[in-house]
């Protein structure tokens, strides 16, 4: 479940809170933040969950992952099974609480995430499925808050996937060398010897949008700082990832948590301003 490692449920707490702030125009019901926040944490786990059951027989031929509890065989894939499960259904219990679009949301969203462990097999472009699994998350903040989709919805929604396909390219570079020898795709292995520079391109077309949606919003200052901010920590994780070292490709990939913080504390305090 990853519960000592929770840089994953960081990664898609951000967006989500940031989202849910703006869907909510600042004033966001506390049962949903707890919702909203219980849920990250519990699909999460769930997805980690899946990806070990997906991944198996692999896992022990790269050198990061083998000593997952089912590559060693601590654990068996029908316990696997039965904590996804029992994962699913506290997250099932949870979306009880949210209207009945959040509810078919969630089942679709689902779905995704439970897709994606299964995608490294079927395409190069994993991450993509992720990146939409990962965002799920801002579309069901609107509709919780029976706040109807615009066109900035639909705008971060893109921006927050070409973040996630960045960083999780990042992700797959530590490992890209083992998943060519046991046949595990990526964007990684994808974007070969150009992986840096797509992965700088996405990450500012990333930045284009999220100002976009500012704009839109009529956000002004700590909005954009939050930009900059995001924008000067992408800077420092293509120093990061300038030699390809699976330590600094690690480092660049947590450094993104900094960058949904950023994110998130900018909207915060903009519309905290703005509502005065």
């Amino acid at each position: 479940m990853r519960l000592d490692r929770p840089w994953g449920s960081l990664l898609l707490l951000w967006p989500t809170l940031t989202a849910l702030w703006i869907a909510a125009e600042g004033t966001p019901a506390v049962y949903l933040i707890v919702i909203f926040t219980l849920g990250t944490f519990v699909m999460r786990s769930a997805g980690c969950v899946i990806n070990d059951y997906a991944d198996r027989h692999v896992d022990r031929f790269v050198a990061r992952t083998k000593d997952r509890p089912l590559a060693t065989g601590a654990v068996s894939p029908r316990q696997a099974l039965y904590l996804f499960s029992a994962l699913v259904t506290c997250a099932g219990v949870l979306v009880l609480f949210l209207n009945q679009a959040s509810f078919w949301l969630a089942l679709i969203g689902l779905g995704v995430a439970t897709l994606y462990p299964f995608m490294k097999r079927w395409t190069q472009l994993p991450q993509l499925v992720l990146g939409v699994a990962f965002s799920w998350g801002i579309l069901m903040a609107y509709t919780a808050t029976d706040t109807p989709f615009e066109q900035a919805t639909f705008l971060m929604f893109g921006a927050n996937v070409l973040w996630i396909v960045a960083y999780d390219t990042l992700y797959a570079m530590v490992d890209r060398e083992d998943d060519l020898k046991i046949g595990i795709k990526s964007t990684a292995i994808l974007f070969g010897r150009f992986d840096r520079l797509i992965i700088g391109t996405l990450q500012l077309a990333g930045l284009c949008l999220f100002s976009i949606v500012g704009w839109q919003l009529n956000y002004q200052f700590a909005y954009f700082i939050g930009i900059s901010i995001a924008g000067a920590l992408f800077i420092y994780q293509q120093f990061l990832i300038r030699n390809r070292s699976q330590e600094g490709c690690f480092a660049a990939f947590l450094n993104n948590i900094q960058v949904g913080f950023a994110l998130f504390c900018g909207t915060l305090i903009e519309i905290s301003l703005s509502n005065g």
